[in-house]
């Protein structure tokens, strides 16, 4: 018995891939996003240097890039009375509405975008008028209803504010997420033995995930940013929030632009800090909910 020896076949030729040449078009639209890039980042850029400038610098009249740092405006920016006391009462009415208005738009969005009942146009017709509604125009009948009942210089009432403020956006956002998600996989839950809760619990809410994460930015950003209502509804300082503790910074020989600086780039903080929290979460939360049953 003879046997024949096999060659091994060479493997194929991969193709080589060619970069495509830039066209003029290409090259127009990179370099007006970077013009763009430059035009929205050199504002934040210009408040963090100058919050570590001395005045002496930021009052130049030549612009000065290179400077020695020096932390004494966030030390200004810091020691304002009551600082960690407004700190303290923006992350609670902050952190409450937002958590509030996720909890109700998460139950109001379901019935909306899953639900069929008498009057749900007419809901979700109110819900966009709400949304696009300014809030400023009822500052006068809030402080009316406020002072008639006690309730002025109140954080639970601010909280109650500014959770009715995100409550619209959060709702409408939301019916978004769950109306895109395919009612098959909750029909097959069920089908398995869930109950409609339990289909919810299992297989809806992990897919809602990127969308709980972005309407939390918003509100986030919503409620730490609000300035009318905490101005009009709360005179007294000690339930004032970080938006009037940007308006303290000035002496008697005008504004400190120092402090100013610095104040505002730790108002910014934080949300920063949520932004990255809640992006890093919202990618994980689509991956997780994508592979869950």
């Amino acid at each position: 018995m003879s046997t024949t020896a096999q060659t091994p076949q060479a493997p194929a030729p991969q193709k080589l891939r060619t970069r495509k040449p830039l066209t003029v078009g290409a090259v127009a639209k990179n370099a007006a996003a970077i013009v763009l890039a430059v035009i929205f980042v050199f504002p934040v850029y210009w408040m963090f240097s100058s919050s570590l400038k001395p005045q002496s610098e930021i009052l130049s009249k030549d612009p000065v890039f290179f400077f020695t740092p020096t932390f004494e405006n966030y030390g200004t920016a810091t020691g304002v009375d009551l600082f960690w006391t407004y700190v303290t009462n923006s992350l609670i009415v902050t952190v409450g509405a937002v958590l509030l208005a996720l909890v109700v738009a998460l139950a109001a969005s379901f019935a909306i975008a899953r639900m069929k009942f008498k009057g749900r146009k007419g809901i979700v017709l109110i819900v966009m008028m709400a949304q696009m509604a300014p809030w400023e125009v009822m500052v006068i009948a809030m402080y009316m209803i406020a002072r008639d009942n006690d309730m002025l210089n109140s954080i639970p009432l601010l909280t109650a504010i500014y959770f009715v403020m995100v409550l619209p956006f959060t709702i409408w956002t939301l019916r978004g997420f769950i109306a895109a998600v395919p009612v098959e996989l909750e029909e097959a839950a069920q089908i398995d033995g869930c109950t409609r809760g339990q289909a919810f619990r299992k297989v809806i809410f992990p897919l809602l995930a990127p969308g709980l994460m972005s309407t939390s930015l918003f509100g986030f950003i919503t409620a730490w940013n609000e300035f009318a209502m905490v101005l009009v509804l709360n005179k007294d300082k000690t339930n004032q929030t970080l938006t009037l503790w940007l308006t303290q910074f000035q002496t008697a020989f005008g504004d400190d632009w120092g402090a100013t600086m610095a104040a505002s780039t730790l108002f910014a903080l934080p949300v920063l800090i949520v932004f990255l929290f809640l992006q890093r979460k919202a990618v994980g939360g689509m991956t997780a909910g994508a592979v869950k049953g």
